[in-house]
């Protein structure tokens, strides 16, 4: 295995890990009431739920050269 290879497989997992909770955290800090929280929420884990693909592209990216 390449050297950059190894250190993308470590580092994606890393920021999957960090990002992960950091995601989680924000997210139960949401409001929970009424249809107001519930579309809060929805809409938030929608965004995070994409918002690591943006970075992961890039890592997977780098890693392939």
């Amino acid at each position: 295995m390449r050297p950059r290879s190894l250190i993308t497989t470590f580092g994606l997992i890393a920021f999957m890990i960090v990002y992960a909770f950091a995601a989680m955290l924000i997210g139960i800090r949401l409001p929970q009431d009424g249809w107001l929280g519930w579309g809060l929420q929805a809409i938030y884990y929608v965004a995070a739920g994409l918002a690591w693909l943006g970075p992961a592209v890039w890592l997977i990216r780098w890693g392939s050269r």
